[in-house]
């Protein structure tokens, strides 16, 4: 079956119909199970890494959160529970645009009018502060847009990211499930030799990545992985102090990585140390 990603907006009703859906489907929706994981990763707080990927984070959260770090190990862990089996639905932290290359996955976005979501969230927060729910509401999105532009280059709010946008203005919660229920069988959402070629690669290139992201000695490198089938290729400058030998040995120790291929060069420009 295939894997839905899906986007939503705050008072879109979106996890309602992530939740339904992997009722309809019988395949478990994933969403909060992220979390601990990457606040393990992370040495985080889970209230932290909760507040910081739904946009709620303060100027403090934000500033101690390293964003890059986030963003790797959250497709990590995404790629990681699809290959353990068992997932039906993604819900949020991305998915729908790091599995965008992937045939066998459906991309959703369940959206709706900002005037709707706010009078919803009103009700659900038992409140009538409309300029209160309404700056909540813009503060996620603002940094949901951020973070997609940042991490995949798009605007998430494009309907072409999609292979379906949903309106729950005047769709009820069954009537999108039924929706995207109706394409799963189609041919093209179906998981072929190419497509699981395609989210192997995908998912040994995040892991690498992530392994040169927690090893001490490679934190601080910003180099580009590519994956292809089981061949590593590392491309990029390393600064002075950064060795070519570590990211060898980290990358060689990832499981499914058969070869790695060096094109890392070393920075020219010399070190200077001021004077006491």
């Amino acid at each position: 079956m295939p894997v839905v990603a899906m986007t939503r907006e705050m008072g879109s009703l979106g996890k309602d119909v992530a939740a339904r859906l992997s009722e309809h489907v019988g395949k478990p929706l994933v969403h909060h199970e992220i979390i601990g994981l990457l606040a393990d990763k992370m040495r985080l707080r889970k209230s932290h890494v909760v507040r910081f990927l739904e946009g709620k984070a303060g100027i403090w959260e934000r500033m101690t959160t390293d964003q890059t770090s986030l963003s790797i190990f959250t497709a990590d862990e995404t790629l990681r529970l699809i290959e353990e089996g068992g997932v039906g639905v993604l819900r949020g932290w991305g998915a729908a645009h790091l599995l965008r290359p992937v045939p066998h996955v459906v991309a959703v976005r369940i959206c709706a009018p900002l005037h709707t979501r706010v009078e919803r969230m009103m009700e659900r927060l038992q409140t009538e502060d409309r300029a209160f729910v309404e700056s909540e509401i813009r503060l996620s999105e603002e940094a949901h847009a951020a973070i997609t532009r940042r991490h995949f280059g798009v605007d998430w709010q494009q309907p072409e990211n999609y292979d379906l946008v949903l309106n729950t203005e005047r769709l009820t919660i069954d009537e999108c499930v039924d929706e995207i229920a109706a394409l799963l069988p189609r041919p093209v959402f179906q998981e072929t030799d190419d497509s699981m070629r395609i989210f192997s690669n995908l998912a040994l290139q995040m892991h690498v990545r992530a392994a040169l992201r927690q090893d001490p000695r490679t934190a601080k490198m910003n180099i580009g992985v590519e994956a292809i089938d089981g061949r590593i290729t590392l491309g990029g400058v390393l600064e002075p102090g950064l060795e070519q030998d570590d990211a060898i040995d980290v990358v060689q120790k990832v499981k499914g990585v058969t070869e790695v291929e060096n094109k890392l060069r070393l920075s020219a420009l010399p070190r200077y140390k001021l004077d006491s």
